[in-house]
């Protein structure tokens, strides 16, 4: 028993001798060392970031929680939060303070079961880029807010200029599709999201609007691997109008020598009737159920989710700020932050179930095979439902046997 101990004890110094391990994706996972020094200087706590491509790391993560090897704090999309946490990978947030004065809708994408398994990180509404310069020459101040005077537009500008596009909206990005369908109010899943419901006039006239565009060939139907680099060709005025995340200011602050601060601007996207819910991409963080070091866990989670550090890496990294207490500070008063402001205080709900994502894929594959016309509308719309029901046949059996709620 002696040697067992000291053997308990030798790999408990090796544990907290070992940097704390935080595993992010994209810029967050890219920007996210620079937060480091601070936590470290304050706290004594060394920790170690792990940048993961967004392309490997959903298997990556599954892989290290079959395998024990999860880090102590992960980032993930909000899609993924009630994955992670039926599978028990994930620890329920232990204080209520960590989730005070979020916006709402932010606090809802982690919670699974009633429950809090994720701290909002950084919240990316859509909103569009626009140039003003070449809507100007067509007789436009801004992008029109409703869908009719928005396509109207983008059919004068292609009027004008006709060996160019209007709207730049990837094919394998589904981030438009979802907003416009998120202005109708589409439910997008019925019956306890246990069947699609994709043919429901609400989705239906969201799916309508979205192919007309790229019917008018207002917006051109490819992939985003297909256009080498959207930016520069939005700089260069291949297209005026570009649905983005805020990572585009940051592009935008960095490439000035491309585009003059003046001759872009950014509004909400627009809606039947005017701006409504968007879609987005929100990154929250968790602590992994099966940390070692759940004290110190939790205090690199309070770190980079409270005001400060949210504002720190805003500047870094253009995301924005998931507290309404960091939008008080000057940073945060620029006037092309005031679209996505308002857009966060009207998050476009996504159904709550773990194959959501797997779901999403699905849709927008079938709507790219209706775009390039080998789908009408009613056969894209049966489709879509046939394999959102195909994914969720698991839920129902569960549902009818009554494993899960």
């Amino acid at each position: 028993m002696a040697g067992a101990a000291g053997l308990l004890a030798a790999g408990c110094a090796r544990t907290a001798d070992r940097p704390l391990q935080l595993w992010a994706m994209s810029y967050e996972g890219d920007y996210a060392p620079l937060l480091m020094p601070a936590f470290a200087q304050a706290t004594g706590i060394a920790v170690e970031v792990q940048s993961l491509p967004w392309t490997a790391s959903h298997e990556k993560l599954l892989t290290a929680f079959a395998g024990d090897a999860m880090p102590d704090v992960l980032m993930l999309p909000s899609e993924w939060v009630g994955e992670f946490a039926m599978i028990g990978a994930l620890a329920p947030v232990p204080d209520p303070r960590l989730l005070a004065g979020l916006f709402e809708g932010t606090r809802a994408a982690g919670r699974y079961r009633g429950r809090d398994y994720a701290v909002p990180w950084s919240v990316a509404p859509q909103a569009q880029f626009y140039r003003r310069d070449l809507l100007a020459a067509a007789g436009f101040g801004r992008p029109p807010p409703a869908w009719a005077e928005w396509r109207a537009m983008g059919r004068a500008l292609r009027r004008r200029r006709p060996d160019e596009w209007v709207f730049l909206m990837p094919l394998n990005w589904w981030d438009a599709l979802f907003t416009f369908a998120g202005q109708t109010g589409a439910a997008m899943l019925r019956d306890r999201d246990t069947r699609g419901d994709f043919r429901s006039p609400a989705f239906g006239a969201a799916l309508a609007f979205y192919a007309s565009l790229y019917a008018e060939k207002l917006a051109p139907a490819m992939l985003s691997t297909e256009l080498q680099d959207p930016f520069a060709a939005f700089a260069q005025g291949s297209f005026a109008i570009y649905p983005r995340s805020p990572a585009m200011l940051l592009d935008l602050k960095r490439r000035r020598a491309e585009i003059a601060d003046n001759a872009w601007g950014v509004v909400r996207m627009p809606g039947p009737n005017g701006p409504g819910p968007a879609s987005g991409i929100s990154a929250s963080l968790c602590v992994a159920a099966g940390t070692r070091r759940p004290d110190q866990a939790w205090a690199l989670m309070r770190y980079l989710t409270d005001a400060p550090a949210e504002l720190r890496f805003q500047h870094l990294i253009g995301s924005l700020p998931a507290r309404r207490a960091a939008w008080t500070a000057p940073q945060m008063q620029a006037p092309v932050l005031r679209p996505f402001l308002d857009q966060m205080a009207q998050p476009a709900r996504m159904p709550g179930v773990v194959e959501w994502e797997r779901i999403r894929i699905e849709v927008q594959l079938v709507a790219e095979r209706m775009v390039r016309g080998e789908l009408s509308l009613p056969a894209a719309q049966a489709m879509m439902d046939r394999r959102a029901d195909a994914i969720l046949a698991k839920r129902r059996a569960l549902l009818d046997t009554g494993l899960v709620a």
